[in-house]
């Protein structure tokens, strides 16, 4: 009659425990929700916003001949799906200017002799400058570009011009992969792992800031000093200022020594993109401090922001593969803006006037994070 009763025991403290667990992470809301949206957001982002062949990527054309094989050869460009032709240069130093700020991936020129070069049965070249800082954006449009072109050319070839079609040198295409012409992959993913890192750690670190007081006691402490929000704001940031600019420091020399990554452009316009990256990072991480309750919830709330930062910001996948819906939010990362900075300055040698929009962009994101923070702590204060 023992082994009844002392089993009925043990199932009682089992269900006893088990509804103490159910009712404790009932209480703790941001953990519950954190185990479905977690993989609802894995799922949407990897089903629907990731595409590693990315098409109708933005394109400027100089097109100095206006023939019908001239015609044919863009529509064969645009028909590969890659190529979509979105600007029309005057010169060549604005189609340059449009690659280095990141407007357009390609550039398709079609000198004024190309049609009568073809004609006189001499060899005839289209040139496409490619910017290669993503290699894998452009590999495959390129790839595809050669044959359309082929392709198309074969049909106009009738008449006096039929004698071409069985010469495979009757239209070079010239390719120039700018900013990266060996199309190295360390040269893209180096560059944007500095973002990476950077919203790591600078998140994380002041998120914790906040609720470590809470949970070491000593926010009484800090509540009773005649000091303001965005005094306690600034002090409490300050000091993560020095490690991220330390942490920027190693992640440089290691670029420089181990991969041969270099600054290209302006030192400092580099340093000027990546303090101000610096600080709106650890303002988000100081408005999730007074968000959250404790460093469990401030430490999964980070992990909530960093996913985005990675997967959206053109890290890890071309940013122009994703569609629309998915470069909003991308736009709305910091990781974002700060990705083309460092890389239009370490890989383009960008200027102020290059990356200017996104140093604005930062610059919003900052005091717009800044007021949440201050107004969040002032409820705190509360």
């Amino acid at each position: 009659m023992r082994w009844p009763v002392a089993r009925r025991g043990f199932w009682v403290r089992l269900g006893a425990i088990i509804v103490k667990e159910v009712l404790q992470l009932g209480r703790d809301r941001l953990t519950f929700a954190m185990m479905f949206a977690m993989p609802i957001m894995q799922l949407l982002l990897f089903g629907y916003a990731i595409d590693t062949d990315p098409h109708r990527l933005p394109t400027a054309v100089i097109a100095a001949d206006q023939s019908q094989i001239t015609r044919s050869v863009l529509s064969a460009l645009a028909n590969t799906g890659y190529m979509n032709f979105t600007h029309r240069p005057a010169s060549e130093e604005e189609a340059n200017a449009l690659l280095q700020r990141g407007e357009v991936q390609f550039v398709v020129t079609i000198p004024a002799d190309f049609t009568r070069r073809l004609v006189r049965g001499e060899r005839a070249q289209i040139l496409i400058d490619a910017d290669a800082t993503d290699p894998l954006a452009a590999a495959n449009p390129l790839a595809a570009a050669g044959p359309a072109i082929n392709q198309a050319l074969a049909r106009d070839f009738v008449g006096p011009l039929a004698g071409l079609r069985h010469r495979a040198d009757a239209v070079e295409l010239v390719v120039q992969r700018r900013y990266n012409p060996e199309g190295k992959a360390r040269l893209n993913i180096v560059p944007g792992l500095l973002a990476v890192i950077l919203t790591m750690t600078m998140v994380m670190m002041t998120a914790l800031a906040v609720t470590r007081e809470r949970e070491r006691g000593t926010m009484e402490n800090l509540l009773a000093m005649p000091v303001r929000p965005i005094e306690i704001m600034v002090g409490k940031i300050m000091p993560y200022i020095v490690i991220g600019a330390v942490q920027v420091t190693v992640i440089l020399l290691i670029s420089r020594l181990l991969f041969d990554v270099v600054v290209e452009g302006s030192l400092p316009l580099f340093c000027l993109g990546t303090t101000l990256f610096i600080i709106v990072n650890l303002a988000i991480g100081f408005t999730i401090s007074t968000l959250t309750q404790n460093q469990l919830q401030a430490m999964q709330a980070s992990f909530f922001m960093m996913l985005p930062s990675i997967l959206l910001s053109g890290f890890m996948f071309p940013f122009r593969g994703m569609p629309v819906w998915a470069q909003w939010l991308g736009e709305a990362l910091p990781a974002t803006h700060f990705m083309r900075i460092v890389r239009g300055v370490m890989l383009k040698g960008a200027d102020l006037g290059d990356v200017s929009a996104e140093l604005i962009a930062l610059v919003a994101m900052l005091l717009i994070v800044s007021t949440l923070a201050i107004s969040r702590y002032k409820v705190t204060l509360d």
